[in-house]
């Protein structure tokens, strides 16, 4: 008996080891017009095994791929499509430079910071006046919702300063979302549907049933 611990490990796992023997039959075929037709007809059974992803465009350009990989990219066959290189499955991808920039508040995140910094640019007026209220409710629902504790105006009105490096005031007249309000909003979202039962209402359910006196 032939276990999977003494067989070669599967290239790609999800066309099978069949389709893994077929190639590799393939690769010891002398003729060149013979190793031609197998590899259509180990395409054709590709497709079969892959029809979960035939509606993509590349469908069979990715076959032809695979076929290669399966390969181990050594398959001499007329390709109907540049073959791929090995390094480009191989190779290590480059390190993603993350940019470590230090947040105020975590609970507000970098954007707003950014979104203050474009405010400080606004003329003053109406415009700049809305802008900074909506971005104080926004604060002021963010830090109810990180934190899940009550906050006072006056605390949002000093994270704007400081957010902003002194440069946006918040006016002791802007009257901001009361925190009943915003909590009562939360309880509404976090709500679970209502359960129907089967699509009828009680009347329905108690339609056709008799009343006793």
């Amino acid at each position: 008996m032939e276990y999977n611990t003494t067989r070669n490990k599967l290239i790609i796992p999800e066309y099978g080891r069949n389709i893994q023997k077929m190639v590799e039959h393939a690769k010891t075929i002398e003729d060149r017009e013979k190793r031609n037709r197998l590899a259509q007809e180990i395409i054709s059974v590709m497709a079969q095994t892959a029809q979960h992803s035939k509606d993509s465009g590349d469908f069979k350009h990715k076959l032809w791929d695979h076929l290669y990989v399966i390969s181990d990219f050594d398959l001499d066959i007329d390709y109907p499509y540049p073959p791929p290189k090995k390094q480009t499955f191989y190779s290590k991808p480059k390190k993603l430079e993350l940019k470590n920039e230090k947040i105020i508040f975590r609970y507000y995140g970098k954007n707003v910071e950014l979104i203050l910094e474009k405010a400080v640019e606004y003329e003053e007026g109406p415009e700049k006046e809305a802008l900074i209220k909506l971005l104080a409710n926004h604060l002021k629902k963010s830090y109810i919702n990180w934190n899940n504790e009550t906050i006072t105006d006056e605390v949002i009105a000093e994270h704007i300063s400081t957010l902003s490096h002194g440069k946006i005031k918040l006016g002791s007249d802007v009257k901001l979302d009361n925190t009943y309000d915003i909590l009562q909003r939360n309880k509404k979202r976090k709500k679970p549907p209502v359960r129907q039962n089967n699509g009828y209402s009680s009347n329905n359910q108690n339609r056709g049933k008799r009343k006793y006196k």
